[in-house]
C-alpha cells in the first residue's frame, strides 16, 4: 500500500511538472477524435488563426492547437525563448505518446515543424508547411551568419523603445504585405500589437537564428509546402523554396493565386481544399 501511494504521488508530482512546462512555452487546445494534427502557428499568431480548419478538422481528427509563449494572452517565456518552445513541442509528442502525427505549420510554425520531423520522424508521418521557410534569416541578410545575430543590436533596442503609437504605426505598416484581405489586415496588426514586446522582438531574433536547411537531409516524411503567390509572383517564389529546400530529398510545393502570406485568410476555400487533400494522401 506504501509502494502504491509513493508511486501515485511521483505521478502527481510528474504531471505537474510537466503541466508548469507546457503552461510555459506554450497552450494547447485539443478537440475531436482520430489521428492526431498539431496545428502551429505563425509569429505573434494564435491558436484562433486555425479555428475555421479545425472546425472541419477535428470530425476526423485530433487538433492540438498551440498557442505559443508571448503570444495570444499566453505568459511570455524566459529566453532563449524558440529552443525551449523547440524542445517543449519534442516533449509534449513523447509524453502524450502522440504517433502518426501529421504537422501542420505557418511560417515560424512550419520552420518549427521541419525541426520535430527532423529529430522526431518515426513518431511524424506528414508536415504542412503553410508559406514557410527553413531559414527565414537567409533572405534578409545578403551575408546571413546565424552567429552574428544576437539580442543586443541597435534595431532590437530602438523596437523596445518605440513608443505605443509608434509601434502601431510599424504594425500597419506592415500588414499590407502579410494579406490581401483588408479584414485579415485588421486581424494581424491586432495580434502584433497584442504581442509581448519583449518576446516580439527577441524571439524574432531567435526565429531568425534559425537555420533548418542542412538538417532537412535528415528528413525522410512527406512534406507538402503550400506557398503564397504576393509579392513577388509565381516564378520568383518558386525559386526562393527550390533554393531553401534544396536539402530537402523530396516534397511537394503547391502555390496558392492571389495570396499573400497568410494564405489561410486570403483563399481559404483553396486552403481548406488543400489541407484535406494533403491529408488523405500518403
Amino acid at each position: 500500500m506504501k509502494k502504491f501511494a509513493l508511486l501515485l504521488l511521483n505521478l502527481i508530482v510528474i504531471t505537474q511538472i510537466w503541466a508548469q512546462e507546457n503552461t510555459e512555452a506554450f497552450q494547447v487546445k485539443v478537440t475531436g477524435e482520430g489521428a492526431p494534427v498539431i496545428l502551429i502557428p505563425g509569429f505573434t499568431v494564435p491558436g484562433e488563426i486555425w479555428d475555421p480548419l479545425v472546425s472541419e478538422l477535428e470530425k476526423q481528427y485530433e487538433c492540438h492547437v498551440v498557442t505559443l509563449a508571448g503570444f495570444g494572452g499566453v505568459k511570455p517565456l524566459e529566453f532563449p525563448w524558440l529552443p525551449k518552445i523547440n524542445n517543449a513541442l519534442e516533449k509534449y509528442l513523447q509524453t502524450k505518446d502522440l504517433k502518426n502525427v501529421t504537422v501542420i505549420g505557418h511560417s515560424l510554425g512550419g520552420t518549427i515543424a521541419t525541426w520535430l520531423a527532423s529529430r522526431e520522424g518515426a513518431r511524424l508521418s506528414r508536415i504542412i508547411l503553410v508559406d514557410a521557410l527553413p531559414a527565414a534569416g537567409a533572405l534578409m541578410f545578403p551575408d546571413y551568419s546565424p552567429e552574428k545575430l544576437s539580442y543586443d543590436s541597435l534595431y532590437n533596442t530602438q523596437q523596445l523603445n518605440m513608443s505605443e503609437a509608434d509601434f502601431e504605426q510599424m504594425a500597419g505598416f506592415m500588414t499590407p504585405g502579410m494579406s490581401l484581405n483588408p479584414e485579415g489586415r485588421g486581424r494581424i496588426k491586432s495580434w502584433i500589437l497584442e504581442a509581448d514586446r519583449k518576446t516580439y522582438v527577441y524571439g524574432y531574433t531567435d526565429y531568425l537564428k534559425l537555420d533548418m536547411r542542412e538538417d532537412l537531409k535528415k528528413i525522410d516524411i512527406p512534406v507538402i509546402i503550400l506557398a503564397a503567390d504576393h509579392p513577388f509572383g509565381r516564378e520568383a517564389v518558386e525559386q526562393t523554396y527550390r533554393n531553401q529546400y534544396a536539402n530537402l530529398p523530396a516534397y511537394e510545393l503547391i502555390i496558392a493565386e492571389n495570396a499573400a502570406h497568410f494564405l489561410m485568410l486570403d483563399q481559404p476555400e483553396w486552403f481548406s481544399e488543400q489541407i484535406h487533400r494533403a491529408l488523405s494522401s500518403h
